[in-house]
């Protein structure tokens, strides 16, 4: 059995599951809500946390994105397709978000004395022992020609479906993981594929952006052979946490918390009307 990381053996865990909250739910307000539990966690006035999240038809960028040489084409494009665009306050590049995209983001305690690596490593374990039984080896390394190529990318065959990013607040961590479950994974590397192109328009760049190969990268349910639902995932996590745990807490955010939440929220409005002014 996958050995599970010591990050993630605690006797409780908060979940809070946004999973299913419509097209309406913005990216925006997830990773507001990850910094608010974050403060929390990192507080200890809440236990380690699990969060799912789904966010229909998005583009999450990342700073570098938004200095596109030609980033206004770029975000025309994506609207043309029906895509909406924000920018993360987390590392990484542009990742395709839809119905078929499960996120999930465990936010753990005592950062400042947490190696990062640590983060990723918890998750990387996590997701092997979720999927153990499907009897197909989950590797953790850089697959080149994918959107946001990261050393901690989750692939099986060499065929990406997940990639991680971390964002630490206070003494709180978050640790979100895209997986890719529904769907075809080439097909959103292909829009993003195609964003890049219409986003440098041939002009020479100072950042190295990925130049994607649309075959690296598929969802679970291509890589299974079977089809998986983003809520057939959702269940094998809540699962999981309790058997990890014993005792899953389903409280959701505080008056305190949402007095953070709705802080942050307003720096991510602001960032993102300064990173995307065409979008103003």
């Amino acid at each position: 059995m996958q050995e599970i990381h010591e990050l993630l053996q605690t006797n409780s865990y908060r979940f809070i599951d946004q999973s299913e909250l419509g097209p309406t739910f913005s990216a925006l307000q997830s990773f507001a809500t990850d910094d608010a539990l974050a403060m929390s966690v990192g507080q200890g006035r809440s236990p380690v946390t699990a969060r799912l999240w789904v966010h229909h038809q998005t583009v999450v960028l990342g700073i570098p994105d938004a200095r596109l040489p030609s980033i206004d084409e770029g975000l025309s494009f994506l609207s043309e397709k029906g895509y909406q665009a924000i920018v993360r306050n987390s590392g990484g590049l542009a990742v395709a978000l839809d119905a078929g995209v499960l996120n999930l983001s465990f936010i753990f305690p005592d950062a400042k004395q947490v190696d990062i690596h640590d983060g990723y490593e918890a998750m990387v374990s996590f997701i092997q022992r979720l999927f153990e039984e499907e009897g197909y080896p989950i590797e953790a390394f850089e697959i080149k020609g994918s959107y946001c190529p990261g050393t901690y990318d989750l692939s099986i065959n060499g065929k990406k479906f997940a990639g991680i990013s971390q964002r630490r607040v206070k003494n709180g961590s978050a640790v979100q993981i895209y997986l890719c479950v529904e769907g075809s994974g080439s097909e959103r590397a292909e829009l993003i594929r195609q964003f890049y192109e219409i986003g440098i328009n041939d002009q020479e760049t100072t950042f190295s952006y990925p130049t994607i190969e649309p075959d690296t990268m598929a969802s679970l349910s291509e890589l299974f052979g079977k089809e998986i639902t983003v809520q057939d995932v959702r269940n094998r996590i809540l699962y999981l946490l309790y058997n990890l745990s014993g005792h899953v807490d389903t409280t959701p955010l505080d008056d305190t918390e949402m007095g953070w939440f709705d802080k942050r929220f307003d720096q991510m409005v602001a960032r993102n009307e300064k990173a995307l002014r065409s979008l103003k």
